[in-house]
């Protein structure tokens, strides 16, 4: 591969991907300061994050097993990059909720992109701790005069900031493909087309069909892709903390450059839901009451009580500081885009793009909390509304690359997204390989999504077997993995036959069940050992034939 300009040596122990991507990186870097400039070859900008690295997860990342736990995810790590150190102490499930998967999480803090290490949500404190660990660490060496991974470029938070590259991308947040018009730094605003609610009267839960219309923006995603989502703030979130704040809304602040009202930055810029070490250093500064300032300073030593608070929370709990608007907004984090599986396919529905997303709501305390992105489509949007949106490549979860190969599917709740993307997709290509689907909820009558979608495909043939697990239908509570062990010999005759397996949906207990069964299932039918039944379930992984989307 040629480049226009090598500042790495070609004896630097680096891959020829990875040199190719801190060249332009550097190039960027330098640029930004004056130097040469920032422009760099397409190669440059693309090689890092390109297509062949997206297999890397099981092969140079050993420690990207969700079922590792920390301390051997870190040794696994010792001695590697900073990013790969970041990326191990993250909970491996790539599960979206931070807006990025485990590997580009950490490389966007690495650059500087991202300077919240608070993302991980299934990692909890745990990896919060971890990461910044390995970064005061990281940056005590680069301060002694060591070759750091992420120079402190002048920043107080200790991150660089971005630097970008010739199409406007941040090089430390390069695309999967080549250089696209749409990504993350630059999303597409789109049209919501219609949303309706999957579920029927009398359910406990509101799940939102969303269409959403590309017409215009030449974006194109493959089944098994995410869709990157920049929600809005409630609307009665951020009246509540302009009261608490004494603001009219009105004051004029600056977010990147941009000048806005209070109002509409609280609204479509600023994250709500975490407290940054910014914001409590900026509370502590302005209090003028004795009791509430050493509560703050208690909270900046240890800030474990207040976890599961958000900014409102504390605001209401700390009434005697008074922020002027532009500290307060500087305060904040910036708003998160929300990944969710894409549940469509672009041959059945062009132009188009769907979600299966569930409305999330809970009770704290005295208030009514809310899930951003599930409420905006739930309750704030409408049709014909804007929507920023980018597409996130899925790394191999896809149907398979054999259309005669079968796939079993097992998707319970809004884990039927990406399914039924993948059953369009089987139908549009007419492949002949067969699809056997695993789908649960609590009741059939209220809660049993894409129904009449999923019967009309057995009825035609496209899908050959469809398993429903209601656990509230009976007294007993059944689940998808049960309807596994019920089907488990014709399950292991599937698979003996080259059959891939997917599963959708909750991380921590339905992915962990569905994957006990499966060993289960292996072994009484099968005839292996439990061992043997472990490295043949991680054989096929290795192979993609045991794919998890799990969040």
């Amino acid at each position: 591969m040629s480049h226009q300009f090598s500042m790495v040596p070609e004896s630097a122990p680096f891959s020829e991907e990875q040199r190719a991507w801190l060249n332009g990186f550097l190039a960027g870097w330098i640029g930004l300061q004056g130097g040469v400039p920032s422009s760099m070859p397409m190669e440059a900008a693309t090689a890092l994050l390109d297509a062949p690295t997206a297999e890397h997860a099981a092969e140079d990342f050993p420690w990207h097993d969700p079922a590792l736990p920390i301390d051997d995810r870190l040794q696994m790590s010792e001695g590697r990059p900073t990013a790969d150190r970041l990326m191990s102490a993250m909970a491996q499930l790539d599960c979206g909720s931070c807006g990025y998967d485990c590997r580009r999480y950490a490389e966007a803090i690495v650059s500087g992109e991202e300077k919240s290490l608070k993302l991980c949500s299934p990692g909890g404190k745990d990896t919060a701790k971890v990461l910044k660990e390995l970064l005061s660490s990281t940056n005590s060496t680069a301060t002694n005069g060591s070759h750091g991974a992420n120079g402190t470029n002048g920043s107080p938070n200790g991150h660089a900031k971005a630097a970008t590259n010739g199409n406007g991308h941040e090089a430390g947040s390069t695309p999967l493909t080549p250089v696209a018009q749409w990504s993350r730094a630059n999303p597409f605003t789109a049209k919501v087309g219609k949303i309706r609610n999957l579920n029927g009267a009398g359910s406990d839960k509101f799940t939102a069909h969303v269409e959403i219309d590309l017409a215009g923006g030449d974006l194109t995603y493959d089944v098994g892709d995410s869709l990157g989502v920049f929600p809005t703030n409630c609307h009665d979130l951020v009246q509540h903390l302009l009261e608490a704040l004494l603001a009219t809304g009105d004051e004029e602040v600056v977010v990147d450059e941009q000048r806005l009202s209070l109002r509409e930055a609280l609204a479509t810029q600023a994250c709500l839901t975490e407290i940054t070490d910014e914001l409590l250093d900026t509370m502590c500064r302005r209090c003028a009451d004795v009791t509430q300032s050493e509560g703050l300073k208690q909270l900046q030593a240890d800030a474990t009580s207040i976890e599961t608070w958000d900014v409102l929370e504390l605001l209401r709990n700390y009434p005697a500081v008074r922020l002027p608007a532009s500290e307060f907004i500087a305060a904040l984090s910036r708003m998160k885009p929300r990944l969710y599986s894409i549940s469509s396919s672009l041959k059945a529905v062009p132009n188009q793009v769907h979600l299966t997303v569930g409305r999330v709501s809970w009770k704290f305390g005295k208030r009514t909390r809310k899930g951003v992105a599930s409420t905006m489509f739930a309750d704030r949007l409408a049709d014909g509304h804007p929507v920023r949106v980018f597409v996130q490549k899925s790394h191999g979860f896809s149907v398979p690359t054999n259309p005669e190969a079968a796939a079993i599917m097992i998707g319970p709740g809004t884990g039927i997204a990406p399914f039924r993307a993948f059953l369009q997709e089987r139908r549009a290509t007419a492949a002949p390989g067969k699809n056997w689907l695993f789908f649960g909820d609590q009741r059939s009558s209220t809660d049993f999504l894409y129904r009449d979608e999923l019967e009309s495909l057995r009825q035609s043939g496209i899908l050959t077997r469809l398993e429903t697990a209601f656990s509230r239908d009976q007294t007993e509570k059944i689940y998808v993995q049960d309807r596994m062990l019920q089907h488990g010999a014709e399950l292991w005759q599937w698979i003996e036959a080259g059959a891939h397996i997917y599963v959708c949906g909750d991380a921590k207990r339905m992915a962990v069940d569905v994957d006990k069964a499966l060993k289960r299932i292996v072994t009484e039918f099968g005839g292996k050992s439990a061992e043997e039944a472990a490295a043949y379930v991680a054989q096929m992984a290795k192979a993609k034939r045991y794919c998890r989307d799990v969040y």
